[in-house]
C-alpha cells in the first residue's frame, strides 16, 4: 500500500476521518496476513514509511502507525503519506540454552 491520505474533509470531522484511515490501514494489514506464506518462509512482516509526502516519509516500525497518524492530525497536516510493503521472513532461530 502506497497511498496519499487526506486529513480534511467538508463533511467528516477530522477524528471520524482519523478513525475511518486507521480502520483502513488495519483491514490491509489483516488481509496481507491472511495471504499464504511462501514454502521457505515463516511469517509476514511489513516495511513502512510515513511522512508529510512520499519524499519526507521517514521508516518506522508497523507498531507505531496509529502514533504518527494522530501526531499528524494534531499538528492539523492537511495530508499524510504512508508506504506500507509486506515482506515475507523467517524468524531467526533462537540461541542454545543449554550451556551455563
Amino acid at each position: 500500500m502506497k497511498k496519499t491520505f487526506a486529513l480534511t474533509h467538508p463533511k467528516l470531522q477530522p477524528a471520524r476521518l482519523v478513525d475511518a484511515i486507521k480502520h483502513e490501514i488495519r483491514k490491509y494489514l489483516a488481509r496481507e496476513r491472511r495471504k499464504a506464506v511462501p514454502a521457505d518462509k515463516d511469517y509476514w512482516t511489513f516495511d513502512c514509511r510515513f511522512g508529510a509526502s512520499e519524499v519526507e516519509a521517514k521508516p518506522m516500525f508497523t507498531s507505531e502507525i496509529n502514533q504518527h497518524i494522530d501526531a499528524a492530525a494534531a499538528q492539523q497536516w492537511p495530508q499524510f503519506y504512508i508506504e506500507i510493503l509486506a515482506r515475507a521472513c523467517n524468524h531467526k532461530p533462537r540461541p542454545d540454552s543449554d550451556t551455563e
